[in-house]
């Protein structure tokens, strides 16, 4: 099947109001840009290198979505055009998109990303201590910050039950922090969970955004 096929079937099986993030890492700008055609204009990148080289050559309303573990000596060469960051893993980084954005006047939309899988790969914040961060209120003072929600990734694991906790401790955390410290703020509404092989069962636990790369593109080509 052709990725227009793909990502329309995609499509379909989304609810409405889900945002579908298709992940183009390690996939070429011909793939990109068919499903530019097909109407997409959402994407997701991990690595800083390979995002600006497709930022210059790709259509320019595409909106690049930052989804991989960003180093703070990388930021200030996505600062100029990242339309969201979803990997916000310490106060480090945010200090430093705060300070890059600043400097060329922008705001920039971001998620901070909670470690709910069982692997000791995954970055991010504990649920603890993301609660401990916007008690601290640190995060107010980032005013070139604008945070949007949270983002985090199940275990890689064939069991369903173990990937729909792991998602609904997400979605705990998430309505958290939404009660505690943005009840007024319709911006702080993203909850970036579930990918190709999961993304049903995030949907089920309240994910309003999906991260989608092999069932649109294929598998990746190294």
């Amino acid at each position: 099947m052709s990725v227009t096929e793909n990502l329309n079937d995609t499509l379909k099986s989304l609810p409405k109001g889900i945002t579908l993030v298709a992940v183009s890492k390690f996939h070429p700008n011909e793939s990109i840009l068919e499903a530019y055609k097909a109407g997409q204009r959402v994407f997701g990148e991990s690595r800083v290198q390979e995002l600006i080289e497709k930022q210059k050559t790709l259509p320019s309303d595409i909106q690049w979505h930052f989804i991989g573990h960003l180093q703070t000596n990388k930021v200030k060469q996505i600062i100029p055009f990242v339309a969201l960051i979803h990997s916000i893993d310490s106060v480090r980084l945010l200090s430093e998109i705060d300070k890059e954005a600043k400097r060329i006047g922008r705001v920039i939309p971001c998620l901070l990303q909670i470690h709910v899988a069982q692997e000791e790969t995954k970055f991010g914040f504990s649920p603890e201590e993301c609660l401990n961060l916007f008690a601290s209120g640190t995060y107010i003072d980032f005013r070139n910050v604008k945070l949007k929600g949270l983002m985090g990734m199940a275990s890689l694991t064939e069991n369903a039950s173990q990937i729909r906790s792991e998602f609904n401790c997400l979605k705990q955390c998430f309505d958290q922090v939404k009660q505690t410290y943005f009840p007024s703020d319709a911006s702080f509404r993203e909850l970036s969970m579930g990918m190709s092989n999961d993304y049903p069962i995030a949907i089920e636990e309240g994910s309003t955004m999906v991260r989608i790369g092999s069932l649109i593109f294929g598998e990746r080509v190294y």
